[in-house]
């Protein structure tokens, strides 16, 4: 009894510790990738990276980098998609926009109340000409949100799937990215921009405090088992 009890103690106290120090690692990682997107978010504009980058961008390496667009706006190529913000319920403006440098970007305009989602009800916002757009560069979201898909065929659209998007308005040269336009004021007042949300959950320093106490607890349990022990074998 003696030797199986302190098998599973020592068992279950070093898979605690070694819980402890991944959540410690993660808390590391976490705190890092934090402070990264911080810096990227205040840092000056860069140009939205052309073509020749395209296959080399990723998520850990420049989710929420602030770019900067130079072009023409497709206003009639836009996609409504679902979204809830501060603002309540209603839809991302995500339009066109052919670059300077000859590629197409989608561009997050920003949000509209469902009563304006017919661009007729927001026609000053639907600007012509030149534009420059600062904003930050998002990551595709394929195939829908949580157990609801895209549905191309419909137009309905629960995710910013560039792919899907750009395939359904028949756009060519496109971005495996999209961009959310800064809040700056459109005319009119409508799409509302700068609502991106930027929240990291971070709980790993909650996580690796229990699994160093549940460690600690063994040990008290196991000198319990053994005082106990001794009481009744002298």
């Amino acid at each position: 009894m003696r030797i199986v009890a302190s098998v599973a103690a020592l068992a279950l106290f070093v898979g605690f510790l070694a819980l402890g120090g991944w959540q410690v690692q993660r808390l590391a990682w976490k705190t890092a990738l934090i402070a990264q997107v911080d810096a990227r978010v205040h840092a000056a504009p860069v140009p939205a990276p052309g073509p020749d980058r395209w296959s080399a961008i990723t998520r850990e390496g420049d989710q929420y980098r602030r770019v900067v667009l130079h072009g023409v706006f497709r206003h009639d190529q836009e996609t409504l998609v679902q979204a809830v913000t501060d603002l309540g319920a209603g839809f991302w403006v995500m339009t066109p926009l052919v670059e300077d440098r000859g590629f197409t970007v989608l561009v997050n305009r920003g949000f509209v109340t469902p009563d304006r989602r017919d661009p007729a009800m927001r026609a000053d916002g639907q600007v012509g000409g030149p534009r420059t757009v600062v904003g930050l560069l998002r990551i595709s979201e394929p195939k829908g949100g949580f157990l609801r898909a895209n549905d191309p065929a419909g137009d309905r659209w629960r995710s910013r799937d560039v792919a899907a998007i750009a395939a359904r308005r028949g756009l060519t040269h496109t971005a495996p990215y999209f961009v959310d336009a800064d809040g700056r004021a459109n005319p009119g007042g409508w799409p509302r921009g700068g609502l991106t949300v930027i929240r990291f959950p971070n709980s790993h320093l909650i996580y690796a405090l229990t699994w160093l106490g549940m460690a600690m607890l063994t040990l008290v349990a196991y000198g319990l088992f053994w005082r106990e022990e001794r009481r009744r074998r002298p």
